[in-house]
């Protein structure tokens, strides 16, 4: 098997090429091979690679920015993405793209299913939406969508270093309490990713580690776990808003349901707790970020 993981260079990227490798070959991408705001790049490198399968990590992620030009994010996340499921279906290249729990609104708050209904409040959330619904124009069994969640990894940036940079720093920090959600470490996804791949499955899944908490929660454990003790309140999201008007609005719950994956690998993914525990000797053996 031929696998092609577009968005190589990135956090979870770096996770995936080194798993997939258990499958086949893997042809990692990057930008300067594929840029999906510029969708004529697309054709000539699939036609050229013809893989089995196109893992596709690459994605505009900047949310609070995509408020102010939205056009920015769809390019890449909406129609940089439909291109790519347009020329991966006629070639027979199955197609594995990664999405976000901000394709719901948050007002419903039990573990989200695949299959509840969406309604994103933000720029970002709307053209990952987007791309979703351009990948599903193709047959169900040629594609497979993962929903994760507040994700990091050591290949950064994310949440868990600018906390532990801004700690060090001498800073104090004003965190969100009132957004629920489950912290997920792009080994563990990338894990899953390969037993998914593996089972042949496809469709929509959610995959997370296991638990939910706050943001704040989140804050306080990553400083636990990095020995760091700044000064550390917590605020509300309107509170947030309110001195920063052209952020994005997150939701206020999306803990994803994992309860089909566990089914499928046939065990839960681990809790969020235990796998930031992880990620920290991951930081240590790379001595540090």
């Amino acid at each position: 098997m031929k696998i092609a993981v577009l968005g190589a260079a990135g956090q979870l990227g770096r996770d995936l090429c080194p798993r997939l490798a258990a499958l086949g070959d893997v042809v990692p991408l990057t930008r300067a091979d594929i840029d999906l705001a510029k969708p004529d790049t697309i054709a000539p490198v699939l036609a050229a690679l013809r893989p089995d399968v196109l893992v596709n990590c690459a994605a505009y992620n900047l949310v609070d920015k995509a408020e102010a030009d939205p056009d920015a994010a769809n390019a890449v996340n909406s129609r940089g993405v439909g291109v790519l499921a347009l020329i991966c279906n006629p070639l027979g290249v199955r197609l594995v793209h990664f999405s976000t729990d901000y394709v719901f609104d948050g007002t419903i708050t039990r573990p989200l299913r695949p299959d509840d209904p969406v309604g994103p409040q933000s720029a970002y959330g709307k053209s990952k939406l987007l791309g979703e619904q351009a990948i599903q124009q193709a047959p169900p069994q040629r594609w497979m969508i993962l929903r994760t969640a507040w994700l990091y990894g050591a290949g950064g940036p994310n949440f868990v270093q600018t906390m532990v940079n801004v700690a060090r720093a001498g800073k104090p920090l004003k965190v969100v309490n009132d957004q629920v959600g489950s912290p997920t470490y792009t080994m563990d996804l990338a894990q899953a990713t390969l037993e998914l791949l593996d089972a042949g499955a496809s469709g929509v899944y959610h995959v997370t580690n296991s638990g939910q908490t706050t943001w704040f929660d989140f804050a306080a454990a990553i400083f636990q776990e990095f020995g760091l003790q700044p000064s550390l309140s917590a605020t509300s999201s309107d509170e947030w808003k309110s001195t920063r008007p052209d952020s994005a609005i997150r939701p206020r719950y999306s803990v994803l349901d994992g309860e089909p994956v566990a089914k499928l690998l046939g065990r839960p993914m681990r809790p969020w707790r235990e796998a930031l525990r992880a990620f920290k000797a991951e930081v240590d053996a790379r001595r540090g970020f």
